[in-house]
């Protein structure tokens, strides 16, 4: 083999491999994962946000009938899809309480995929949700 053909090779592969990489997301269809059919009113207190990409997610406490406490996670849309909507980062505070409007998620766990939010000031907003095509801009 060529010794300068070699060289340029090597010289290619390191350069390649300096070359910084995100950590890839896998993301999801909406119906693979929640049932528009089965709508959900989740009323509870925000315990904790992940405000970063592919979706944010919060997650609620809930008091149920008997007495116990559930906690729900709630998907919403991409960061930037939010703050389009008029989300900030610190919209919504943990120990607040929220009203989520959404969808089921299918596998019967205790996920939504959230369409509004309404916090404890009154204020609903869209959830840049991937199934309600109604809150996209």
């Amino acid at each position: 083999m060529n010794t300068r053909l070699l060289s340029s090779a090597l010289v290619a592969l390191a350069a390649l491999m300096t070359v910084p990489v995100a950590p890839i997301s896998a993301h999801h269809s909406f119906a693979a994962e929640f049932d528009a059919s089965k709508p959900v009113t989740i009323k509870g207190v925000v315990a904790q946000i992940e405000w970063k990409n592919p979706h944010v997610w919060f997650y609620v406490n809930v008091k149920e009938a008997d007495g116990r406490t559930t906690r729900w996670g709630c998907e919403m849309g991409a960061p930037h899809q939010l703050q389009q909507r008029g989300w900030l980062r610190d919209t919504m505070k943990i120990g607040e309480v929220v009203t989520v409007e959404g969808s089921l998620a299918r596998d019967g766990s205790k996920r939504a995929n959230a369409r509004t939010v309404t916090t404890s000031d009154g204020k609903t907003l869209g959830a840049a949700s991937s199934g309600d095509p109604t809150t996209r801009p």
